[in-house]
């Protein structure tokens, strides 16, 4: 067993809150449940809050193009989030926002701290400004070639080819992602925090096993290549926290997404009645664990910790990070079907089924995770429902039938319970480090134990022959202590059928510390099916639900669309092509419609206007690449009401379809409104 008397907080990135949870959102926030309902289940105080990250210049984008406050907006994401996440069964004790007064305070808090502590040096740089839009471009609104590697198309802050992190300015060929202008170099002040001053206290703290080794590794190569300062400010036009004592300097988003973990915590401890401080003091004895994606180490291990060192405030007890997900062995597309948004996946599968088998899969390094829908259908059925709940269905029945749905008073093989619970040490080890793979063989090899004892006695046989009722009434009873100790093993990773267990034995299956005492003489209801076995069709209906294909908006709606290369073969006369209206439109946002498989929702500036069109080019195209870019579009087409809305206009693409689909881009010097000719 683990320590006794533990104080646990555990926390999951952030996900952007202008954007729906999909599956590999979902990888990371099921292993940090799993965690939390581990520690929880052998007693220690463990609490899991973290929140939406609100800030930043997409979700002002977003809020100007929807004609709505950014506020309005991330509110509702807020509530489809926690939605999600309470569909999955992730426990969590408190989910919040970035946006909150709690996350102003403590990052003001922070950075005073940070600043009388002589950390912040203001010194005027050289930023990118995109003159068409107005606005310096903040790093992810910069694409460009690789100054390191020479990969093209990478952001502005950093390649994911190479790993390399720079200066925006330093990317060959920048261009600008809200407007595909070539920006030009303006001058403006900006506030830094001066890591170096924390390189030997981030060493210490590397050294004290905080972080994984492929992560420390990392690190180090870090360290060999110089930290630099790292600029905490953005220039208005900025929708976040703005510095005290500025009037148009914002916190950079990674200030306070970080800080929302503690942020999130304090809404907590005022609601429970918690001390806050003496969670986040310097010399707190609590423990502070943050589960992540591997993409985000830097700032979780470098910027997060010197924030908190140089406030005086307590640091991380451990950053775990995680790989990324796949599915079927390549990377999530929208064009194949395996982006699966969470809400998808739910309105198709149990969610206990996911859990299982990313538990299955999990292990305690970096390594990218595999979703092999085959593998996914064929070891839940054969490990959920062909070994553990069968288990309790092959025993429960004659104790309803035979024995009025009580349990024996005697367990015919006490040494196989005893080994069951001898187990708990390793398993419970696993857990701890987050080795879930290895956790759930150990589960699965003490299920086939169960299962071969249940047939080496054959109750089925044994109740027929005369004299026997008793054994068998004790070999069931065996059967079914078994099982309980399984399920109370497999809890945090199957939480709605451990609730359906509980209900079925009339006690509470999560907690490890009352599986020294077997079931004995007691009564249990009668056996319900407590988890279904995982439908294919189902599988391939969720596939389908989120394949995204090339077809005419109109199809949307049920209309027979011709898409043949007959069917758009009709002559026509320069006179009729005279009347289509083409002209310059720039893509000011661009969103998905989670009901609609093809289709994301564009709203365009024409120059005089901004239309709405309903595009099927979902296929090809993420929506947070389309906005700033200028396409070219019917601007004349009758308006067609949809059930999504109603289409304005028509965008203009060419390609075979599927991910290879581009719309038409204009060259340099076009301007939204002017008319191709």
């Amino acid at each position: 067993m683990t320590d006794k008397n533990r104080q646990i907080l555990v926390t999951s990135a952030l996900p952007y809150a202008n954007g729906a949870i999909h599956l590999g959102h979902m990888l990371e926030y099921i292993q940090t449940d799993i965690w939390a309902r581990f520690q929880r289940s052998n007693g220690h105080e463990c609490y899991f809050a973290w929140a939406d990250d609100a800030h930043g210049t997409p979700v002002m984008l977003w809020a100007r193009a929807e004609g709505k406050s950014p506020e309005e907006l991330i509110d509702m994401m807020n509530e489809e989030h926690k939605k999600d996440f309470r569909d999955f069964g992730i426990s969590f004790d408190n989910y919040s926002s970035t946006h909150s007064d709690y996350n102003r305070e403590l990052v003001e808090k922070i950075y005073t701290r940070l600043d009388e502590n002589g950390y912040i040096e203001r010194r005027n740089i050289n930023q990118l400004y995109d003159q068409e839009e107005g606005m310096f471009l903040p790093d992810r609104f910069i694409r460009g070639t690789c100054p390191k590697c020479r990969t093209e198309d990478q952001y502005g802050d950093s390649c994911e080819a190479c790993g390399s992190t720079y200066s925006p300015t330093d990317l060959i060929d920048p261009r600008s992602a809200v407007t595909g202008s070539a920006p030009i170099i303006k001058e403006s002040e900006h506030y830094f925090v001066r890591l170096v001053d924390f390189e030997d206290a981030l060493k210490d703290w590397m050294a004290s096993g905080a972080l994984q080794p492929e992560i420390q590794n990392k690190l180090q190569e870090w360290f060999t290549d110089g930290l630099r300062d790292w600029d905490i400010s953005r220039d208005a036009p900025y929708f976040g926290f703005r510095i005290p004592g500025t009037e148009d300097k914002y916190f950079y988003v990674w200030v306070d997404a970080p800080v929302g973990y503690m942020a999130s915590f304090r809404e907590l401890c005022e609601r429970e009645g918690l001390d806050f401080n003496a969670w986040w003091d310097k010399d707190s004895t609590t423990e502070i664990h943050h589960f992540i994606g591997k993409d985000i180490v830097y700032f979780h291990t470098l910027f997060w910790p010197a924030m908190l060192m140089g406030a005086g405030l307590r640091t991380p007890t451990a950053v775990y990070a995680h790989g990324f997900l796949t599915v079927d062995g390549a990377k999530m597309s929208k064009s194949r079907g395996t982006f699966i948004r969470a809400r998808t996946y739910l309105d198709h599968l149990h969610p206990d089924y996911i859990r299982y088998y990313f538990a299955a899969r999990l292990g305690p390094g970096t390594a990218d995770i595999d979703l092999n829908l085959e593998d996914f259908v064929q070891r839940v059925n054969s490990d959920v429902v062909g070994k553990v709940v069968n288990i309790a269905s092959r025993c429960a029945g004659f104790i309803q039938r035979r024995f009025e749905g009580k349990l024996s008073g005697t367990l015919p093989r006490p040494d196989l319970y005893d080994s069951f619970i001898s187990a708990r040490v390793d398993i419970a080890a696993d857990f701890e480090g987050r080795n879930y793979q290895s956790a759930i063989r150990r589960i699965m090899t003490l299920a086939d134990e169960a299962n071969r004892y249940i047939d080496e006695e054959k109750p089925w046989q044994q109740i027929k022959e005369e004299g026997r009722e008793t054994h068998v009434h004790d070999v069931c009873t065996q059967g079914i202590n078994l099982f309980r100790v399984l399920m109370t093993y497999l809890a945090p990773v199957l939480p709605f059928t451990a609730e359906r267990t509980g209900a079925f034995l009339r006690l509470d299956v999560s907690d490890w510390r009352t599986i020294d005492m077997p079931m004995l003489d007691v009564s249990i209801n009668a056996f319900q099916p407590l988890l279904t076995r995982v439908d294919p069709l189902k599988v391939n209906r969720v596939i389908e639900d989120s394949k995204e294909s090339l077809q005419p908006a109109d199809s949307e709606e049920g209309a027979d669309s011709k898409t043949s290369i007959e069917a758009l073969a009709d002559e026509i006369t320069i006179d009729d092509f005279s009347k289509v209206d083409l002209r310059i439109a720039r893509i000011v946002a661009a969103e998905s419609i989670p009901e609609a498989n093809k289709l994301l929702k564009l709203t365009l500036d024409i120059g005089s206007e901004t239309r709405t069109v309903f595009a099927g080019i979902k296929s090809a195209y993420d929506p947070a690449e389309l906005e700033g870019r200028l396409t070219v579009m019917v601007a004349n087409l009758k308006p067609r009401k949809m059930r999504f809305g109603t289409s304005e206009g028509m965008v203009l693409a060419a390609g075979p379809g599927g991910t290879d689909l581009y719309i038409l881009e204009p060259g340099d010097g076009a301007t939204p409104g002017m008319r191709v000719t």
